[in-house]
């Protein structure tokens, strides 16, 4: 993990917020790579589950909602962490990640939560901590110019309730019928007790979510189908198989609301962690709403001339998580062979020199639909005009469709390992023979082989691969 940060912040991926007024815990900037590489995958989910469907439609809903959208959805009175203090030093630690680090056990008790014996405090070593109390995890805030109760409000802890609250509105305008899905991508905010994990855990986060609204009585059909579908595309993206594991709830952990709940864990360096959790929610959050706000929740069924409150399966998935395993799946040390030596990379050893006729790289295997950059353009000499201005050409053709990267600084070899360290899935060197033959050297990331193009060519076979 440590090489891993240290390459987001020198090729700018991932910077910590307000850096040079050392930084604020929980709160992360992503720079011109980063937002590249999450646009992508904000891309290819919207891609995956509206766009390529037509049985899901879009919302973009406010950040800041009415409080009383809190308080139907239970977010107000039980929103909350067990929290612990240690009296020693005053460090402030969440209970159950507490124990989970010492092997143990947060204990449940009629009146909340317990710490079992032997817990001590991870800072100073202490077992003066105090016992678990519920910490609220809501950002409040005030809306207009008097801070009082009555203006009251908060940072929205996640995006469903948005897709909740304007339900009755969607259905009206997109001509939907259950099954049905509203999806959103957006900001959220936790005030979190210790976020770590690089991002993993942090205080603003973005989630796309997705609410499928179903006929009350399919919801085991739908939420396995669900698990399928998110499982897929995972793969697609490029976390494999072996990297991933469904986590199936039992019966006691289950919120009261659900029946079913399934979490897609990834192995990060730090252990089995939450990508995404599937859960049937049946009719809890419409049913509070329509309570709270006295508007009608229930669906007309025209064929079946039924009235129902609808269930609802929910996909939601962290944006921040998603592109902290795709990193961390690409990355990888390698030796590779020099010009002279034949051969092909392997896996550089910790620590060791590469051996004679092999050279170290660093390079991040992205898919190269999420790749930030997709394609790099080279002059093969700066100080050669012909050259650079047919490479102009070239990169002004394929910018125009993928985001692509201008370098004409250094020598070929170098230019390519740049381009390695931050995914970028293809090179473009424009030589003399270009400008002879029209034809150019394409160079593959991962197997550093190279074959010539026409120029006219190229845009069609790298849509072929990265599209």
């Amino acid at each position: 993990m440590d090489a891993l940060v240290s390459l987001c912040k020198r090729r700018g991926f991932i910077f910590q917020s307000s850096e040079i007024y050392e930084g604020i815990n929980g709160f992360w900037d992503y720079g011109p790579l980063g937002c590249e590489l999450k646009r992508h995958i904000r891309d290819a989910w919207w891609k995956s589950v509206v766009q390529a469907r037509e049985d899901i439609v879009g919302l973009d809903c406010s950040i800041i909602m009415h409080p009383r959208v809190w308080e139907a959805s239970g977010h107000t009175a039980s929103f909350a962490d067990p929290m612990v203090d240690c009296k020693s030093c005053r460090k402030r630690f969440r209970a159950d990640m507490l124990c989970e680090d010492q092997d143990a056990k947060l204990i449940k008790t009629d009146k909340g939560f317990a710490l079992p014996d032997g817990i001590k405090c991870p800072a100073c070593g202490a077992k003066d901590l105090t016992a678990p109390r519920a910490f609220n995890l809501m950002f409040k805030t005030f809306v207009g110019p008097v801070e009082d109760e009555s203006s009251v409000a908060y940072l929205r802890p996640e995006t469903a309730q948005g897709i909740f609250v304007q339900f009755q509105n969607v259905l009206a305008v997109a001509r939907q019928k259950v099954p049905f899905g509203i999806a959103q991508i957006g900001k959220a905010f936790r005030n979190e007790i210790n976020p770590r994990n690089f991002t993993f855990r942090s205080r603003e986060f973005e989630q796309m979510e997705l609410e499928y609204f179903i006929k009350p009585g399919t919801d085991a059909h739908w939420h396995e189908y669900w698990v399928a579908e998110r499982l897929k595309w995972y793969r697609a993206i490029g976390l494999p198989e072996e990297s991933l594991k469904p986590y199936v709830y039992g019966k006691d952990e289950l919120a009261h609301y659900a029946s079913a709940c399934t979490d897609i864990l990834y192995d990060f360096p730090f252990g089995m962690q939450e990508l995404e959790g599937i859960a049937a929610r049946g009719d809890f959050d419409l049913t509070q709403h329509q309570k709270f706000s006295g508007k009608s929740m229930e669906y007309f069924d025209a064929e079946t001339r039924e009235k129902f409150i609808p269930h609802v399966v929910e996909p939601s998935a962290g944006v921040d998580r998603i592109a902290l395993a795709l990193l961390c799946e690409a990355y990888r040390e390698e030796w590779v062979p020099t010009a002279d030596t034949p051969g092909e990379p392997i896996e550089a050893e910790c620590g060791k020199q590469p051996p004679a006729g092999y050279e170290a790289r660093t390079v991040l295997r992205f898919e190269p639909a999420i790749a930030p950059i997709k394609a790099a353009v080279f002059p093969l000499l700066k100080n050669k005009p012909e050259l650079v201005a047919k490479a102009r050409e070239v990169f002004a053709v394929l910018q125009r469709r993928w985001p692509c990267f201008w370098d004409q600084t250094g020598a070929i070899g170098r230019r390519y390992r740049r381009q390695d360290e931050i995914g970028t899935p293809f090179g473009v060197t424009i030589d003399f023979q270009t400008l002879t033959d029209q034809t150019v050297t394409l160079r593959d990331r991962d197997t550093m082989k190279q074959i010539r193009l026409t120029i006219a060519e190229l845009p069609g076979h790298l849509a072929n691969i990265i599209d």
